[in-house]
């Protein structure tokens, strides 16, 4: 059975059953993925899925009572019984006066937005082995102490979704993402060892950096780390490099989620007006970029995407919100619903970037710095989102005369993370892409650093 059919027998069926009202979306995905280590081929995957998800609200004493069931099978008894099944489960859960579908405001038209290059289904499995083997050979010929590997990867992924409801709005669209990414082991002539990595991700195979690009990129960055030392502890300057500036703002993520912010599980809960970051900082969640790795035309519940300015100038504009969580908080759906074929929707960022600064590059801001520490990598989930404590492991280079000195490993991290976003003195205006989410390299003032003594 087409996705358009199930979707239209799984909602009436639940009408019919009694349903104050339901949705249902439909998932299908096509997938592959091949892992290489020298000339040997360690891994290949490819994968088909089709599932079907359907939400049903009927009425309850003091609100909507609701139940999420899910299939993979799409015949027609199958698709018939599990309507049946949904409504009999909604009743027999506890009702909820904030539950439904959005009252109003579904997407309209729906925007072109580069998600897919029809010709890259034709690529085939052999197009990422033969990736997967430039990426990993170039970091191998970069030098002679990159002496083995954790591997390369490559693969592609294609996703249709589908998504109606009884309110009447119906709207489909498809997607794609692509990546190439490279591990290297490089070894000192005392036979220490360091790893690191280096990928590439896109909606289009064109748009990916060359393989050998980020396999050289890769060995680069482990060879690097060689001669890694501990440094004595205290408080420094700490610069963050792009990838570990995104792996920041991702903590930030979860702190503007409507549902940890009703929940007061978030230490932003309640501040919206309020300076919670340097003036330099401004942060937009937009779900049209074209090609964006977080785009798409609606959210998992059928509302527009759209560009939401979350931090303007330091101060907190907005959070991250589906429909449920603006109505526990008296607030209006944000457009950042997401939503998986056997779940209920939550909240996710689409794309989401801290605007580029004046501070130059890089190696501009290092210049600036002076004496401290720059931060390549990040470890362990160090983070309390209710209180914004941050504690995690790092390592990076130590900034001497304003260049990387020498490598830095086996050392901590600590601050708070309100604290550490008031303290950013620095923002470059090198925005890098790797995910959903981008950040430029950025400098926070201060920050306790753990090392030896």
């Amino acid at each position: 059975m087409s996705a358009e059919n199930a979707l239209e027998q799984a909602l009436q069926g639940a009408l019919r059953g009694g349903a104050h009202s339901a949705d249902s979306v439909c998932i299908e995905s096509d997938s592959s993925e091949v892992r290489v280590r020298g000339e040997e081929i360690e891994h290949v995957k490819q994968a088909r899925e089709r599932t079907l998800g359907l939400r049903v609200f009927v009425e309850g004493a003091t609100g909507l009572q609701q139940a999420i069931t899910s299939t993979s099978d799409l015949s027609e008894k199958a698709i018939e019984r599990l309507a049946e099944d949904s409504v009999a489960l909604a009743r027999e859960t506890a009702p909820d006066p904030d539950a439904g579908l959005p009252q109003d405001g579904f997407a309209g038209e729906l925007p072109e937005l580069d998600l897919l290059v029809a010709k890259d289904r034709e690529a085939g499995i052999e197009r990422h082995v033969e990736a997967a083997r430039e990426a990993e050979a170039a970091a191998r010929q970069v030098d002679e102490r990159i002496v083995n590997s954790e591997g390369a990867d490559a693969g592609s992924s294609f996703r249709r979704v589908h998504y109606a409801n009884s309110a009447g709005f119906d709207g489909r669209y498809e997607s794609a993402s692509h990546s190439i990414s490279c591990s290297p082991i490089a070894a000192d002539a005392q036979g220490a060892m360091q790893t690191d990595y280096w990928y590439t991700v896109a909606r289009s195979l064109a748009a990916l950096d060359a393989p050998a690009a980020v396999g050289k990129r890769a060995a680069e960055r482990a060879l690097a780390q060689l001669g890694a030392r501990r440094i004595a502890t205290g408080e420094y300057p700490v610069v963050f490099d792009s990838p570990t500036a995104r792996s920041l703002l991702g903590s930030l993520v979860g702190c503007l989620s409507g549902y940890a912010v009703y929940r007061k599980s978030s230490f932003l809960a309640g501040r919206l007006g309020e300076t919670i970051a340097a003036s330099g900082i401004t942060v937009i969640d937009d779900g049209r970029l074209p090609a964006g790795l977080g785009s798409r035309p609606f959210d998992g519940e059928g509302q527009p995407t759209r560009r939401n300015v979350i931090v303007e100038g330091g101060c907190l504009r907005s959070y991250l919100l589906d429909t449920y969580s603006a109505r526990k908080l008296g607030m209006a759906s944000t457009g950042n619903a997401t939503r998986g074929a056997g779940s209920a929707p939550g909240v996710g960022s689409t794309n989401l970037w801290l605007e580029p600064g004046a501070a130059g590059s890089l190696d501009d801001i290092l210049a600036d710095t002076g004496k401290g520490l720059l931060v390549t990598g990040m470890f362990g989930q160090g983070f309390n989102p209710v209180t914004g404590d941050f504690s995690r492991g790092a390592k990076g280079f130590w900034i001497e005369d304003g260049k990387p000195a020498y490598p830095v490993e086996e050392i901590t991290i600590a601050g708070n993370l309100g604290d550490m976003l008031c303290d950013v003195n620095a923002i470059g205006n090198e925005l890098l892409w790797l995910g959903n989410v981008a950040a430029p390299p950025l400098r926070i003032a201060r920050m306790t650093i753990a090392g030896d003594g």
